[in-house]
């Protein structure tokens, strides 16, 4: 692969990694309320490995490519950071006691939340279209699809070095410090749900704006 496009990707994606959002949120929710948050980070990845393969395998341009699909996709995911933010914003009162596991809480199922986390995000899917194949070199030496594959697991890594730092420094720094756990766990449930409403809004508006009884009166 061209270097300098592998080190201009590995700049972008590591300021990518290392801007707060979802991710962050449920990175920081596992360090705080879970034993170990290795599952959690695992499920985040592995979300990215999947839209790796998809992007690889030219999936993504196809969903991509159908609005109403992508709609679909995008309201699921939407659906999917609401529940998740409410989860964690109701939770709060019980954040910073990480030494017991929540009710309810398994290692299966903090990989699978992280996985739904990173994977079912429309964002994620059209940031890896807009993104990666930016930095694809026709002329070298690899094909497209394994200087894809090549981008994209480097994300992964970096992501999953990125990620656990944020959970580590979030049981390190707030676990003996009950009042801001809470807090941060609070405020960590809010933002899922503002995020998961900004996608929801941005698909419900130009359906009432399309809508014949709007558009009459």
């Amino acid at each position: 692969m061209d270097q300098q496009l592998y080190l201009g990707f590995a700049a972008v994606a590591i300021t990518l990694a290392c801007t707060p959002g979802a991710d962050w949120a449920y990175s920081i929710t596992a360090g705080l309320n879970q034993r170990s948050f290795a599952p959690a980070i695992a499920g985040l990845c592995s979300g990215y490995v999947v839209l790796t393969l998809l992007v690889t395998a030219g999936v993504a341009a196809l969903i991509a490519s159908i609005p109403a699909l992508l709609g679909w996709l995008t309201v699921a995911g939407a659906a999917y950071l609401l529940w998740l933010g409410f989860s964690t914003a109701r939770s709060w009162r019980a954040a910073a006691f990480s030494s017991m596991e929540q009710a309810g809480s398994s290692r299966l199922g903090s990989f699978f939340r992280g996985l739904g986390t990173s994977s079912i995000n429309p964002k994620g899917l059209l940031l890896f279209l807009a993104l990666v194949p930016q930095f694809i070199n026709p002329a070298a030496g690899l094909p497209a699809p394994v200087q894809l594959g090549i981008l994209g697991l480097s994300f992964v890594l970096m992501v999953a070095v990125v990620y656990s730092l944020v959970a580590l420094a979030a049981k390190k720094l707030l676990q003996s410090r009950p009042a801001a756990a809470r807090a941060v766990t609070l405020a960590s449930g809010l933002i899922m749900i503002v995020l998961g409403a900004a996608l929801l809004f941005e698909q419900v508006a130009p359906l009432i704006a399309r809508s014949p009884l709007l558009a009459a009166s």
